[in-house]
């Protein structure tokens, strides 16, 4: 395991607040919503013991009227999640950029709150379908909360938050029968994408690796928007916000995201959840691209332009300072599901631009609110509440938890003093002050125009195995489209002039006619690639929180488990053992084990590597297992790494068939312990550490 951090407390009554909700004590007693002791909870109050309730028994109405009432609204979007506290430090000060004391002052430790979602499905849909991935945050600073709202994806669908209702709405299961859900392989979603050109880059990235992570602690983080960051003088700079996995960057098979979402729907909830529990706390580096304002044109694309990315060639990403998970919540409801964020929760520092998309979710978020939690007071939720003081005069409405005792609720007042009274300049939100000029009108920027050269260059930026795996999802999503004409537009209008090649492919794949030529029009980027864009160079050469499988029956090899064991550990992973059942089983040294799983019941689809011991009892049993020869099928189908103690081959031929047995190398991902054992146990766990070995697919 790796060594817990020190988890900063900070000296406030937010931390009191966040740690928990109603904790009962130990000499507690069972009581109504008002306080009042109850004896006995198991029985209705009747006329008598087989008499009719009686509607005096305001325990059994109150236990039943909050029970009636527990379920809020979900979200519509990103309505499945996961959430988790933090801390957040900067490494150094970025006063030269911005007055935002939790970026200018490097020893101020800021709570964080991070929530993780799915988009199209609903709370009850499963963690691994392809989708993007929300990576919201909320800073408790002491100048108020800063909400970075943002997703595993630096784009989007669309330009302009007036299409935001049509996507979601093309998105979401047929309103008729409510199918399909949580997917967007139906004709409703790409009857959409083909009428909407600025939908061609999301659709790459959606349709890449990164519509299928890992783990929410192997995936990228983007505020997607270009936002200001204003500085002591007035000036402002455009920033792009970026989080950096400090595991690196992994993704799922398709076909294992799809096992997963059957056999293990919470699969990344649970893995966020043990991660912080084990101590092996998810970490991110906030990273940012700073362009001088005079330069938002300047790289052949509008920086408001929400479908387009700065690609880091053109303007590296400055890290200036870590997210670290610490601490789980105390209740799901209460923190994960109450929690409220909202891009236009800014701080002095940091300021919006006119991004067409922007603007309208700066409405949007806080409108949705008062709908799903009740009521305008919202912000007074423990988990929504800021570190801030708040004064203001807004008065009562729904779920009001502040007690106002003033009697001037207006400004100015003198009856109190005058107070609040307007805070200075320097302790005050200015808004940038921008010089606008223009006719009111319903159009969309010349600037906008270009829809394709950047998912061009994103494809063109994909490693061999990562545009294997796109064309593969596109082929499987619109393979579900059962309008003909929908999948042949798709090709026509959003494919071709994308990559024609692509397009042909796809086309042959989904029945439809070739493309024309002359329909590749993605005009050439002054870059051929972009290295970033891949998963590849993002990986980090560590092992550290992966789980590895080791198969074992009675008689196995206990020297080849005691020297893998030693190695995993020591990286920070953890080895595992699977057996037949959960009884004990006995070593071929005689030592006893208790095995940590049955493979009655687990797969190697939550896993990230298998170890097989040698010993020829133990092999001997497992290759009569279908489990554990299913076990290794899916491990060496979903690319993952393989190795086989002294004497285990006969499991791996009873599992793939005999004719491989020349083919699979330590290339490929599989190992055989006929080095030394040190040798051995050195080369098993670097090839962990490359996360997958797609070669095999070929």
């Amino acid at each position: 395991m790796l060594p817990k951090p020190p988890v900063p407390q900070p000296t406030t009554e937010k931390t009191t607040q966040l740690a928990g909700f109603h904790q009962p004590a130990e000499n507690s007693h069972l009581t109504t919503d008002q306080g009042v002791g109850i004896s006995q909870t198991e029985n209705s109050l009747t006329a008598g013991v087989r008499g009719p309730t009686l509607l005096e028994d305001f325990h059994l109405r109150e236990k039943i009227m909050r029970f009636d009432h527990e379920r809020i609204p979900e979200r519509v979007v990103h309505a499945r999640g996961a959430g988790a506290h933090g801390t957040f430090q900067v490494y150094e000060s970025l006063a030269r950029y911005t007055t935002a004391s939790f970026l200018t002052n490097p020893a101020l430790i800021t709570p964080v709150f991070v929530r993780f979602s799915t988009v199209v499905g609903s709370r009850g849909s499963a963690d691994t379908v392809r989708d993007v991935r929300g990576f919201a945050a909320k800073f408790y600073t002491e100048a108020g909360n800063f909400d970075l709202v943002g997703n595993n994806m630096p784009v989007f669908f669309i330009q302009d938050g007036i299409k935001f209702p049509d996507l979601v709405h093309a998105l979401k299961p047929d309103p008729r029968k409510e199918i399909p859900q949580a997917s967007s392989a139906h004709d409703r979603f790409w009857d959409f994408i083909s009428l909407m050109p600025e939908t061609a880059h999301m659709v790459m990235w959606v349709m890449s690796d990164r519509g299928i992570p890992r783990s929410y602690r192997m995936m990228e983080g983007f505020g997607v928007h270009t936002f200001r960051l204003v500085n002591a003088e007035g000036m402002s700079h455009l920033v792009k916000f970026h989080w950096k996995p400090l595991l690196g960057m992994h993704g799922l098979a398709w076909e294992e995201a799809q096992q997963l979402a059957g056999k293990d729907a919470d699969f990344h909830r649970r893995d966020l959840w043990d991660a912080i529990e084990a101590g092996n706390y998810p970490e991110y580096e906030l990273g940012i691209q700073v362009v001088p304002e005079a330069d938002v044109l300047k790289y052949g694309f509008d920086l408001l332009d929400p479908t387009k990315l700065l690609p880091e060639e053109l303007v590296p990403v400055q890290r200036i300072g870590k997210l670290t998970l610490n601490s789980n919540p105390t209740n799901f409801f209460a923190e994960t599901e109450q929690v409220a964020f909202c891009v236009a929760n800014l701080v002095p520092g940091i300021d919006v631009t006119e991004d067409p998309l922007l603007q309208a979710r700066l409405f949007s978020y806080l409108d949705t609110q008062i709908t799903r939690l009740g009521g305008p007071n919202f912000a007074e939720l423990p988990i929504n509440r800021p570190l801030a003081t708040v004064h203001n005069h807004q008065h009562d409405g729904f779920g009001r938890h502040g007690i106002p005792t003033g009697g001037a609720n207006y400004h100015p007042n003198s009856i109190g003093g005058g107070f609040p009274k307007p805070a200075s300049m320097a302790d005050s939100f200015s808004h940038f002050r921008e010089r606008i000029n223009g006719s009111k009108v319903r159009e969309r920027s010349e600037s906008f125009s270009d829809h394709f050269s950047q998912a061009r260059l994103f494809l063109d930026s994909l490693s061999e195995a990562e545009r294997r795996h796109l064309t593969n999802a596109l082929r499987f999503e619109l393979s579900k489209v059962t309008l003909r004409p929908v999948r042949q537009r798709v090709v026509d209008e959003i494919l071709a002039p994308i990559d024609y090649a692509l397009a042909l492919e796809i086309a042959e794949a989904v029945d439809v006619n070739r493309p024309d030529s002359r329909k590749e029009r993605a005009k050439r980027s002054s870059m051929k690639t972009s290295p970033a864009l891949s998963m590849v160079p993002i990986r980090q050469p560590t092992i550290a929180t992966r789980r590895v499988a080791a198969l074992v029956a009675d008689g196995f090899q206990v020297s080849d488990l005691t020297a893998v064991r030693a190695g995993i550990e020591a990286g920070g992973a953890t080895l595992e053992l699977l057996a037949p059942t959960l009884s004990p089983i006995t070593g071929d040294d005689g030592t006893v084990f208790t095995p940590t799983h049955s493979l009655q019941t687990t797969g190697s689809i939550t896993f990230d590597a298998v170890l097989v011991p040698g010993g020829q009892p133990s092999i001997a049993s497992l290759c009569l297992m279908s489990e554990a020869i299913r076990f290794m099928q899916d491990a060496y189908l979903h690319s993952k790494t393989i190795g086989l103690g002294r004497g285990a081959i006969p499991l791996f031929e009873s599992a793939i068939h005999p004719t491989l047995r020349s083919r699979p190398t330590s290339m490929d991902g599989v190992i055989e312990a006929t080095l030394p054992m040190k040798e051995f146990v050195a080369n098993f766990i670097a090839m962990i550490a490359q996360h997958r070995h797609w070669s095999r697919e070929a």
